[in-house]
């Protein structure tokens, strides 16, 4: 694909060395940063189109919504806050703030990587999706709400 992928973080090392060398192979197309940077993820966040985080297991993820608030669009699995803050984007609706595979496998995260590429290639879509992604209210005042109206309603009953 005419991509650049940013990979940032440390973790396994025969990850941490698969990404390094592939960046040593394909230098103009991968950038691997094997290290823990606020200051570079940052600037990722702000220069990145999709956002890709692929997480076995993730009981909250901070990542998309800062992502989200940048306007780089989530490719997720379903998992954990994954799921709970990452709506599947839809064409016919024009709703939703990313995109979504369900299990942990290449096939499925491909299909969402270049689902998000092709709608990425169209201006009119992916201007929709990232309105929709930085609108994306997760504060506490909105989550207050939807407590006060779950209580109230459990007290009506």
């Amino acid at each position: 694909e005419n991509i650049q992928f940013v990979v940032l973080g440390t973790g396994d090392k025969v990850y941490e060395d698969w990404f390094k060398g592939l960046a040593w192979r394909f230098p103009s197309k991968v950038s691997a940063n094997i290290r823990f940077s606020n200051e570079l993820a940052q600037r990722i966040y702000a220069a990145s189109t999709v956002f890709l985080m692929p997480s076995n297991y993730e009981p909250c993820g901070i990542g998309q919504l800062i992502a989200m608030r940048y306007g780089s669009i989530p490719v997720v699995r379903e998992t954990g806050g994954l799921k709970d803050t990452v709506t599947q984007f839809s064409n016919k609706t024009g709703e939703g703030t990313g995109y979504i595979f369900q299990n942990y496998n290449a096939h499925e995260m491909m299909y969402a990587v270049k689902r998000a590429i092709r709608e990425c290639s169209t201006l009119e879509i992916w201007q929709k999706i990232v309105k929709n992604a930085m609108k994306a209210d997760f504060s506490w005042k909105k989550s207050a709400q939807e407590y006060k109206e779950l209580y109230e309603k459990l007290l009506a009953k």
